[in-house]
């Protein structure tokens, strides 16, 4: 299930990306010494690094739509 981050302030969004951008550079030394347990953590945390952008663009551009 897709994480959602609708509910979140921009502080905690902000927050949250630094710890997914840690983790994304982690897992991508793990990738270049040839130990990746799962590939596809890459992938979804690129993912949720950019959703979060879109989230934190959606505040500061103020369109912000309730689902």
């Amino acid at each position: 299930m897709k994480d959602s981050f609708d509910k979140l302030t921009l502080e905690e969004l902000e927050s949250k990306k630094r710890e997914l951008e840690k983790e994304n550079f982690n897992l991508r030394v793990n990738r270049v010494y040839g130990h990746l347990d799962n590939p596809l953590a890459l992938r979804n945390t690129r993912r949720k690094i950019a959703r979060i952008n879109t989230r934190i663009s959606e505040i500061k551009l103020g369109i912000h739509q309730d689902k």
